[in-house]
């Protein structure tokens, strides 16, 4: 079975955005805003960087440079009190821009070139340097749930102590489909 560098870009963007949204789902309003330390990133602010990165590389992705001239990057990373509909609508329409700029491209796009912050990359090199960048913040959003949740965080992935049920579980699944 072979699959598309552009099919296998849109299954992890929404991997990683469905992983952001099971965590962010768990944290109540205030651990939105919650940091570790003075100097620490919040859900929220790192919400809000995803989202402006979103907008300003998928904008226009093929035609104009990554990084928009009206783009306040480090106000991302302020203090915010956005409530957190304001945060998720932001983030929507952050992802949103993601598969509006994906959708149309074709493999005959892959080699074209695109500017980010003035520097050519091929699309492909583009896509997958935004696939990194977004898991990275995704995994640093699940940590400070987790973080924040304590015991009462439900795992979003196996179980610790259940690897070898799920194991089975999954050997089981392929044998059953032949």
């Amino acid at each position: 079975m072979t699959h598309s560098v552009l099919e296998l870009a849109r299954t992890e963007f929404r991997s990683i955005r469905r992983l952001a949204e099971r965590a962010i789902a768990q944290v109540d309003d205030a651990g939105l805003h919650a940091t570790l330390d003075a100097d620490g990133n919040s859900i929220a602010m790192l919400m809000r960087h995803m989202a402006g990165n979103m907008r300003s590389r998928w904008t226009d992705f093929l035609t104009t440079d990554g990084e928009k001239p009206d783009r306040l990057r480090d106000q991302e990373f302020e203090p915010t009190t956005l409530s957190r509909d304001a945060l998720m609508a932001e983030w929507n329409a952050g992802w949103a821009l993601v598969f509006a700029a994906l959708d149309p491209l074709t493999d005959h796009d892959l080699f074209r070139i695109v500017t980010i912050r003035t520097e050519p990359l091929t699309v492909c090199q583009a896509i997958y340097r935004q696939v990194s960048h977004y898991s990275g913040h995704a995994y640093q959003i699940l940590l400070l749930a987790r973080h924040l949740k304590g015991a009462d965080w439900e795992t979003l992935s196996v179980p610790k102590g259940q690897s070898e049920q799920y194991n089975a579980q999954m050997i089981a699944r392929l044998k059953a489909r032949g």
